[in-house]
């Protein structure tokens, strides 16, 4: 059975799109723990991102940065935080989270609460950086 993330790189369930190529998907997190809040996934479905061949987590870990640079630039920030925890969706991922101090990566605070028209428009703010 598809994981929620294939399904949502499928197009089978809607998403704040942010980029995509031929074998990686970047969406928004609709539980976000900072304004911009990205997610990163291979559309190769693996559970865990170190069961990845190396080839395809590298050119991962290259996608992720080319969206972090455009993210940093759309969203104020100091830097992009970084984190791979891999127990909330059976499928490999990469958070990607704009941050100001240590404490803003922290997935134990409570998450934001943003309308779809939100998520909708920041997504836009990071696709327009991706363009240049």
């Amino acid at each position: 059975m598809p994981s929620i993330f294939s399904k949502i790189a499928a197009g089978e369930i809607p998403c704040h799109k942010v980029a995509e190529s031929d074998e990686f998907f970047a969406f928004l997190d609709i539980n976000p723990i900072a304004d911009g809040h990205t997610l990163v996934i291979p559309k190769k479905e693996i559970d865990y991102i170190f069961e990845l061949d190396d080839d395809l987590l590298g050119r991962m870990m290259i996608f992720a940065k080319t969206v972090a640079r455009a993210l940093e630039k759309a969203i104020p920030c100091k830097r992009i935080g970084i984190a791979v925890i891999g127990l909330e969706v059976p499928h490999a991922h990469i958070h990607l989270v704009p941050i100001r101090k240590i404490s803003d990566l922290s997935f134990e605070k409570p998450k934001l609460k943003k309308t779809q028209e939100e998520l909708a428009q920041t997504a836009m703010l990071i696709r327009e950086e991706m363009k240049k």
